[in-house]
């Protein structure tokens, strides 16, 4: 009895020292303040929202994967004949680079299940970046206020581009060794500046000592420390300007209808992450990937045939064999246009593109308040188009980067599927852009239907006259509200009868082609303002969308 008592008085002294070290705390660091905003933080429940946090999980995956694997490897161009383990390359000589990877495959406990979940867990991290990206792009989540949000995601899948590519460098085997002499004649060709960039970088001539020693803190610290910080900045955008969602009861510009983050979501996201590190595990366990030792080490003298890069830099190897060799000389210096163009110029133009769409797109629409509520694609058929076109293009580069692997495999002459890609390369995507466009149009052309006509029921009646009729049921209201709630804008009008100024003219031409194509879906006055209201952020008064 007294036992029992001693022990709820100790309880009791505990909270209240708990307490009031806590209050102490507070008072100088806004702990309380900042936990309630966190827990009470909401987050919209649809399985598209997690593709950001997939690439967020496998970051966390290389980072532990990166730490353990820094521990054994030695980035060193000096060369010491092979004593390890693996018996066919046994009196090889080669670099300490290659020969510490060598030995974390075969020698280090776990070292290869380490270096293949790693490997996996960065392939994972960009393609989800990209879906990512490209649901961001789809649904129009881009616009105010989160072009600065966008232009982030932009330099994360940049900066991430390069780290894959560091990483997959840094073995100096014959396969990341060709992909290092490819990136090497690209700098070459920079003209005036080329040999200074490649001496810069390489240290010499190629392929120098110093390039593992300078790849090596670029990939486990200088890009890592810039994704680290620029995905925290992401995630606190996220949190400030509030998540997007998609229309549906309840959901407004002006509200978030979801998951609170403590306790649903957080254990829903915290499953994920789970789930992302046993698959990983995995494919790390199962299926292999990168085995370097069949490569061997790297020579300048020789070239692996189908050697192909990994996936999210294979459409600069099949832009570099698409494009025909060509040269011009120019005030003394030479420039060599295949690296040039593909290698350069065209990354460039890319992500060019990528940053200023947000504001192109708010140049062709007018002005327009924040928007918190997803488009669905087919309510935008030109940008849906763009980025399908944009897909294809991407898919035929990749195609051009295993061209002698497809000549190979289908025995067909290895001359001709350069021509065949090249012409796909110019036809594919504009065919995928009006297939695309008609495709949405199509399916917004059904919607009208449906919201006209209800949908079939699968009976069929006879009326007084003879006829057979196919009976109808309305749609449900939540179904109805999500098609009804759209924004589609109208062209922008002339300034006036006839534009001087060529800027005018463009935006006025640019505007007509991205929003003429207009289905009018039913719609009383009522449920007009309704919409109106539904889709108005909380900068601006609900007014009547201009469906015409």
């Amino acid at each position: 009895m007294l036992g029992s008592r001693r022990k709820a008085r100790l309880r009791d002294r505990a909270r209240r020292a708990a307490v009031r070290d806590f209050h102490k705390a507070d008072a100088r660091l806004p702990l309380g303040e900042l936990a309630r905003g966190v827990v009470r933080k909401v987050f919209p429940d649809h399985w598209s929202f997690l593709l950001g946090e997939l690439a967020l999980y496998s970051f966390l995956v290389l980072l532990l994967t990166g730490v353990y694997l820094t521990f054994f490897f030695e980035p060193s161009m000096s060369e010491s004949p092979y004593r390890g383990s693996y018996a066919p390359l046994r009196g090889v000589r080669m670099s300490q680079a290659y020969l510490s990877t060598l030995r974390i495959s075969f020698d280090v406990r776990g070292g290869l299940l380490i270096r293949q979940t790693h490997h996996w867990a960065a392939v994972l991290f960009l393609a989800a970046i990209g879906a990512h990206m490209l649901r961001v792009f789809l649904t129009g989540a881009f616009r105010r206020p989160r072009e600065a949000n966008w232009t982030i995601g932009v330099t994360l899948f940049m900066l991430s581009l390069l780290e894959g590519f560091c990483g997959y460098s840094l073995p100096d085997d014959l396969l990341s060794g060709t992909g290092l002499r490819i990136a090497q004649g690209i700098v070459l060709s920079v003209p005036v500046a080329g040999s200074y960039l490649g001496m810069f970088v390489f240290g010499g001539q190629y392929p120098g000592h110093d390039i593992m020693p300078r790849l090596y803190p670029v990939h486990i610290l200088l890009v890592p420390g810039l994704l680290l910080g620029l995905i925290t900045l992401h995630i606190l955008l996220v949190s400030t300007l509030k998540h997007t969602q998609w229309p549906g009861p309840g959901r407004t510009g002006r509200n978030v209808v979801g998951l609170p983050f403590f306790p649903q979501y957080l254990a829903k996201s915290g499953g994920l992450f789970f789930m992302v590190f046993g698959l990983l595990a995995a494919l790390g366990a199962l299926a292999q990937v990168n085995p370097i030792w069949a490569y061997g080490p790297y020579r300048s003298d020789v070239v692996s045939t189908g050697s192909q890069p990994d996936w999210y830099v294979g459409f600069l190897e099949g832009a570099l064999r698409l494009m025909p060799g060509a040269e011009t000389r120019l005030w003394g210096h030479t420039v060599s246009w295949n690296p040039l163009l593909t290698g350069v110029v065209l990354p460039g133009l890319l992500f060019a593109v990528l940053y200023s769409y947000p504001y192109f797109e708010r140049w062709v629409t007018g002005p327009t308040g924040e928007r918190h509520l997803c488009d669905r694609p087919r309510n935008r058929p030109v940008r849906t188009g763009l980025g399908v076109a944009a897909l294809s293009w991407y898919a035929v580069l990749l195609l051009a980067g295993a061209q002698d692997i497809i000549a190979f495999v289908f025995d067909v002459p290895v001359a001709g599927v350069p021509r065949v890609l090249r012409a796909g390369f110019l036809l594919v995507p504009v065919g995928a852009f009006w297939l695309t466009r008609r495709l949405c149009l199509a399916l917004q052309e059904r919607e009208r239907e449906l919201l006209g006509e209800g949908e079939e029921t699968g009976l069929v009646t006879q009326g007084p006259e003879g006829g057979f009729h196919p009976e109808h049921t309305a749609l449900p209201r939540a179904v109805r509200h999500a098609v009804l709630v759209r924004d589609v804008p109208r062209p922008l009008e002339p300034a006036g009868p006839a534009p001087r100024r060529l800027a005018e003219r463009t935006r006025t031409a640019l505007s007509a082609w991205y929003y003429r194509d207009r289905i009018r879906y039913p719609a009383t006055p009522e449920q007009r303002h309704e919409i109106a209201a539904v889709l108005a952020g909380p900068d601006q008064e609900p007014t009547p969308p201009r469906e015409g």
